[in-house]
Order: structure tokens, then sequence, then C-alpha cells
């Protein structure tokens, strides 16, 4: 079979083993894979998938199963999307049962190979880790992006108040219709944000840049949690903030969490958000498709940081 391998900051369409459907595996026939920040940094070099992951990019794609191994309950032929460690973008992938699920009602194909890594990313990081409780609020910085995008209709569908930080007036008006509050334009002035504060849960793939500007903003016992570091790995903090205030600071990854984490953190997705695509409060936000052949464009336009939700290469032009 053929996979996406990055290749000293580019990306080749190679040659890869294909890999036996074990007890408790699917195979699935990829339709279209969903493109993340984390493969950027894959293709570059300095993001590693973790050990017994696979080599090649892609976290996370939709298709149609055609093998099943011995234990699972799905069917050959069942429409489907995964959330996966690596593997996403190729012909086929082999993956753990648990960690796949149904294509959400009223999504194509196309569209479902956009959600499995956002939304789980966002539920993770804004409502179990930071324990998001009715009626507080929230600051998504980098909000137009597709983790960005998610949250905010997370927010909203649970009735929490969210605002954002972005980079252009173009894609602040992407989140306010998506249901985000208001915002501010990074470029303009953050110092605005104060103005909207204070905040009880933040959502930061920004990092170090934004270490002083988040201890401000948060409200007491309020919590921060660190999804990336766009800006930087190092900074100095005040702590006096940390403890006057309580607050709760949290790192986090989801791809090199344990299968068990996995699996029910999917489990969670399947039971308090799928419905939610059904009833039209949730929303894939695809932007764009690329066939694989143009992956090399589908990453220059992520890496450029004008994307106000996703993009998806198409693997399988039969499969929509």
């Amino acid at each position: 079979m053929k996979a996406l391998q990055g290749v000293d900051g580019h990306v080749a369409w190679v040659d890869a083993p294909r890999l036996a459907c074990d007890a408790g595996q699917v195979r699935i026939r990829v339709a279209a894979a969903g493109l993340n920040r984390a493969d950027l940094m894959q293709r570059a070099g300095l993001y590693p998938p973790p050990a017994g992951a696979s080599p090649y990019l892609g976290l996370e794609c939709s298709g149609v199963i055609e093998e099943v191994g011995a234990g699972c309950d799905w069917r050959v032929g069942d429409r489907v999307c995964a959330l996966l460690a690596g593997g996403g973008v190729a012909e086929e992938v082999v993956v753990d049962a648990r960690h796949v699920l149904p294509v959400p009602d009223g999504l194509s194909l196309h569209e479902a190979a956009a959600v499995p890594e956002v939304y789980a990313t966002a539920w993770l990081n804004i409502f179990q880790l930071a324990g998001l409780q009715a009626g507080e609020k929230v600051l998504v910085h980098a909000g137009a992006s597709g983790v960005g995008s998610a949250a905010i209709q997370l927010c909203k569908a649970f009735g929490n108040p969210v605002w954002v930080s972005v980079g252009s007036q173009e894609r602040l008006a992407h989140c306010q219709a998506l249901g985000a509050s208001g915002g501010v334009v990074r470029n303009d002035n953050l110092a605005e944000l104060e103005q909207l504060g204070p905040f009880d849960v933040v959502l930061d793939p920004v990092g170090a840049g934004y270490v002083e500007l988040n201890l401000s903003l948060l409200a007491r016992d309020g919590r921060w949690v660190i999804i990336g570091l766009m800006s930087g790995r190092k900074a100095e903090i005040d702590l006096a903030q940390v403890l006057s205030k309580r607050l709760q600071i949290t790192g986090s990854t989801l791809r090199n969490r344990s299968d068990e984490f996995k699996a029910q953190l999917l489990s969670d997705l399947r039971q308090h958000i799928w419905p939610l695509f059904g009833e039209g409060r949730l929303s894939a936000q695809l932007v764009d498709t690329y066939p694989v052949a143009f992956a090399e464009a589908a990453y220059a336009e992520l890496a450029s940081n004008q994307v106000s939700g996703k993009l998806v290469l198409v693997v399988d032009p039969s499969l929509s």
C-alpha cells in the first residue's frame, strides 16, 4: 500500500508495509484524512510518533471498514472515522477498534475525516481536564484553528460563553459565526482581553509568549491548559499570581496517551458529542479538500496560519 511520509520538511507518497489485522483491531480503507499542526512538526522532524505507532503522517481519518479482527463489534462496510497516533494519510490503516467512531449523522466521509482529533482535543482539555462548569467563561487562543473551531462550538452547545484571540478580523468573524461572544486580533491589542475577562478556563496552544497575559486574565481558581508551544517553550512565570489566584496549570497531549485512555475518551465523545452533529449543533468546519497528490500544497496552506477550520486530504476519491 501507499502512505504519506515526512521527508526533510516535505512529504512523499511512498510504499508502506501492509499490516495484519489482529484481534481487537479493524482495517479501514481510507477515504480521507484530516490535517493537523502535529503533521507539520513531524514533517519537519520535530515530533516523532510514539513508540510502536505508525511512522507515517496523519492523526485522523475516515473510510470504510474492510476487515474486522476477532472480538470487535464493527462490520465490514461500516462508514467510520478514527483517532490515530499516526498513519492516517494512507490507503488503509489498522487501528484499535475502540478508537473508531461511526460517521456522525449528516456528515460526509470527507467531513468526518476532520472531526476526531479536534473534537477529542477540545473535549478532553476543556471539559475533562479543566472541568468546565455551567456558566463558566472560556478563552480560546488561536480560536479559528481546527481545535479552536471545535472548542467554540462545544462551549456554545453546553451553554458556556467563550471568547477568542485570533490573527485577523476575518478569523474573528469566523469565530463569532460559530458562537464566540467576541475576542481580539492578536496583532492589534491583546490587552483588550482584560475588558472581557476574567476567564475561568484558558485553552492555550501558544505557550511562552502568552504566559504573562494568561496569568492576568485568569479568574480565581482558574484553569490554564497548555496544548501547544507555537510561541516557544521557555518563559518566566510569576508564581505569586498562581498562588494568590489558586490557579491550576495543566500541560496536555493526546497523541501519546494510552490505548485505554483514548478508548474511554472516544466512548465519551460517542455518548455526549456525536449526537450533537445530527442535531445540527456541531459541524466539521471543513474549509477545503486536496487530492493526496497535492499534499505538499495542503500542508503549505496549513502552515500559513490563515486557515479557519480544517483541511482534508482525499486519499480515495471513490469514497465520499
